[in-house]
């Protein structure tokens, strides 16, 4: 069970505030009848709601692909610096959450969902999830530094697990790693004798950022985005 107000905030059908307006439209009915109050308990799975006469499609879990941008960090929330919910107008939930992080000044693709076992799961370093991100660097980089790059490397608290690369540039390239540790783009280039001047998340898992999510921009998964990350083992 759970309050109405709560299942049209979910659904997407405005903030708290917005979704009480509607019912105090009359727009919304739960069985065939007018809702009267907000806090009306209902059966997620059972009852049947509608909004202006069209069924509203409940999902216990929800996942959100964001494109990041830089300057804000992914939590919930923070009193010195924006958040990544801070760029939600319409209300998704209190339950939901950034899965992983990304640097304050790296842009591009975060999950954000309401599933803490799945978000464990894609962050559990036995599974072994992809990332895959864009990186400038200052300085050209070179097949010395490529082929470290692509064996284990110690940087001091942790060995990496090889990473793959594409070279787009004398100065970038595509990289995929494993683990996402903390700063851990940023450490590896160091530690290769580089700097990293521009980082953005291009996939995670087998999510690809949309390419037209313009910075700060988001959308829901597709079923099947949301499948192939249940999919992972």
């Amino acid at each position: 069970m759970m309050r109405l107000d709560k299942l049209l905030a979910h659904a997407g059908y405005g903030t708290r505030k917005e979704v009480k307006a509607l019912i105090k439209a009359k727009l919304v009915s739960v069985n065939g009848a007018a809702a009267l109050k907000d806090k009306q308990q209902i059966d997620e799975f059972h009852d049947v709601v509608c909004v202006d006469g069209e069924p509203v499609q409940y999902a216990k879990f929800q996942f959100i692909m964001m494109h990041k941008p830089a300057g804000v960090i992914c939590a919930n929330r923070d009193d010195y610096h924006e958040t990544i919910m801070d760029h939600f107008e319409t209300f998704i939930g209190t339950d939901m959450f950034p899965v992983g992080r990304l640097d304050i000044d790296t842009e591009g693709l975060v999950l954000i969902c309401n599933d803490g076992k799945l978000a464990h799961r894609l962050l559990s370093p036995k599974h072994h999830v992809d990332k895959c991100y864009e990186v400038h660097l200052e300085k050209p980089i070179d097949d010395e530094q490529l082929t470290k790059l692509s064996e284990p490397l110690d940087l001091g608290d942790f060995i990496t697990q090889p990473a793959q690369y594409e070279v787009l540039s004398d100065t970038c390239i595509r990289l995929v790693i494993q683990e996402g540790k903390f700063h851990q783009v940023k450490r590896m280039m160091k530690a290769v004798d580089n700097e990293v001047v521009y980082l953005k998340r291009l996939r995670f898992g087998p999510l690809i950022l949309d390419d037209t999510l313009e910075v700060g921009e988001w959308r829901y998964l597709t079923q099947s985005e949301t499948e192939a990350l249940y999919a992972i083992k």
